[in-house]
């Protein structure tokens, strides 16, 4: 081994403390040095993929009268705003599949020709997507 004497000078010389900054906890000193994200967005794309959808589940045409006729009912009543609660497919925008929701609301209006309800919280619900109605008592 070669040994160099480049460093003699300052070898034995007292650590420098600046005046103008304080000494970095050993936290921060630590933090220097530990591992980067490399790849950003990682973990978010990680719980996307881990994230369940629902399928749609479709009804067959009976199950569509008994519907069919609950919403008949309803706009019957509808200048008294009944109170409901409608279970109904939401898509999911990000991966196929959606997720089923259940919302309790007053009835606004129905219409027909968009085969929408609409309740007051300004909710608009297509006919195709529901999957339940109820008529709530208050």
């Amino acid at each position: 081994m070669i040994e160099s004497h480049e460093y003699d000078d300052i070898i034995n010389l007292p650590h420098h403390q600046s005046k103008m900054h304080k000494p970095m906890s050993r936290e921060d000193r630590a933090a220097q040095f530990a591992p980067f994200a490399a790849l950003t967005g990682h973990d978010a794309a990680l719980r996307e993929t881990e994230r369940l959808t629902d399928e749609r589940k479709y009804i067959d045409e009976n199950y569509k009268s008994i519907l069919n006729e609950k919403l008949l009912d309803i706009q019957r009543k509808i200048k008294s705003e009944p109170l409901v609660s409608i279970t109904y497919y939401i898509l999911d925008i990000k991966k196929d599949g959606g997720k089923y929701i259940t919302i309790t609301d007053y009835v606004k209006k129905i219409n027909p020709y968009e085969k929408v309800i609409v309740l007051k919280n300004k909710t608009k619900i297509k006919f195709q997507d529901i999957i339940e109605i109820y008529e709530e008592t208050e």
